[in-house]
């Protein structure tokens, strides 16, 4: 019985195996079992040849393994070196931080060259570095956007006059004009190239420049005009680099550069309000409201009743009057830089008192003077009313 369990067992196995192969069968290294006779075989044949193809299929599934594992490794090592040519090489693409969720703004992101801008870090483009061997960027393939850096660390275009065989090149290009601010966006600059005691001996072929949040620039070059001319990165910007978002690179010879922290900008509060504590008839050019309540900013004097704009921005004003004479009218006029430009009016028809309050909105600069005309009428005052009031304030501060 043990005998024939065996034979039962090597067979299963035997057949397994043989379905092993076939799945196996499309494979070039693969080995074709041999179709025997289990009747026309001895039982110790049959056990043998069993065991012998288990161990060659064994050897097979060593082999497959091995063989991919060594493809893996080729293909690791592939990538590394394709990424280690490309840091090793002078343009590497590097983007910034992007957000995925908001649709409109990786929308807004994909065309923002503070996002998408290639990498220059040549050490010999320094403004402290001179070589034997010249560069001349005419010869270069400028395309898109560039950030530049120094060993590593980001820094900008000289904005002052470069000595000559600076740069790694005759000529060197300096940026003649001021970096743009963020509100700037995109500018145009003008190039120039030091030669023969001449700062701007070449003018070479003006650049594109924006500003980026994280205090660093990009520039889109273009073919300089003659060789032999380079684009120059200033070392002495590296610290603008590491100014925080608060701050902003600041120098006055445009050699030595900090960090400056920004100020912070206030609205100014105006706010004011003012009565006149007594009867008004005919005609008063100008109302001298000697009752003050609010002067918040004192823009308002009450010695001669005129409001002084102290910033530019949107205004509102209101002014009011009180009458109580049978069959008179009162006009108020508020006068804006000696314009009349709203009236509070009343009319009176029988006995009775009338109230009559206007108001008025407008775009004001700074220096610019506003008042109350009483042009004809009687307006009611007393003491301890504010019937003939003059107020306003400041809505908007602007630039």
């Amino acid at each position: 019985m043990n005998l024939v369990k065996m034979v039962v067992l090597a067979v299963a196995v035997f057949v397994m195996l043989s379905s092993c192969a076939v799945g196996y069968s499309g494979s070039t290294n693969s080995t074709e079992l041999n179709v025997w006779s289990v009747e026309n075989q001895p039982m110790a044949e049959q056990l043998a040849a069993v065991f012998k193809e288990m161990e060659s299929l064994k050897c097979e599934q060593t082999t497959l393994w091995k063989q991919q594992k060594a493809l893996t490794q080729m293909q690791n090592t592939s990538q590394e070196k394709r990424a280690e040519e490309e840091v090793a090489g002078t343009h590497v693409l590097s983007y910034g931080p992007m957000k995925m969720n908001d649709d409109e703004e990786d929308l807004r992101r994909r065309g923002d060259p503070c996002y998408h801008y290639t990498i220059l870090d040549q050490a010999w483009r320094a403004t402290n570095a001179t070589t034997k061997f010249k560069v001349c960027d005419r010869h270069s393939k400028w395309k898109g956007w560039y950030r530049l850096f120094y060993k590593g660390m980001s820094l900008q275009m000289p904005e002052r006059c470069v000595p000559v065989d600076k740069c790694g090149t005759h000529s060197p290009l300096w940026l003649a004009g001021p970096h743009p601010k963020m509100k700037d966006g995109i500018v145009t600059r003008r190039v120039c190239g030091h030669w023969k005691k001449n700062c701007c001996a070449f003018k070479s072929t003006p650049i594109q420049v924006k500003k980026c949040k994280g205090n660093y620039y990009v520039y889109k070059f273009t073919q300089p005009s003659a060789c032999y001319l380079a684009y120059c990165a200033d070392v002495n910007t590296i610290v603008c680099g590491r100014c925080s978002r608060d701050q902003t690179c600041v120098s006055r010879d445009k050699i030595n550069w900090r960090c400056k922290r920004n100020r912070r900008k206030f609205s100014k509060k105006i706010h004011f309000f003012a009565s006149y504590p007594d009867q008004l008839s005919g005609k008063v050019n100008r109302i001298k409201y000697s009752k003050v309540l609010v002067n918040v900013g004192r823009a308002f004097n009450r010695r001669t009743g005129v409001f002084k704009a102290p910033v530019n921005g949107i205004y509102q004003f209101f002014f009011s009057t009180q009458t109580g004479r049978t069959g008179a009218k009162t006009d108020l006029w508020l006068v804006v830089n000696r314009y009349w430009v709203a009236v509070s009016h009343t009319h009176v028809s029988r006995l009775s008192t009338v109230g009559s309050l206007s108001m008025y909105m407008t775009f004001l600069r700074r220096g610019a003077i506003v008042y109350v005309t009483h042009n004809c009428g009687r307006s009611w005052a007393n003491s301890a009313s504010t019937t003939i009031t003059f107020g306003g304030s400041l809505l908007v501060q602007m630039r």
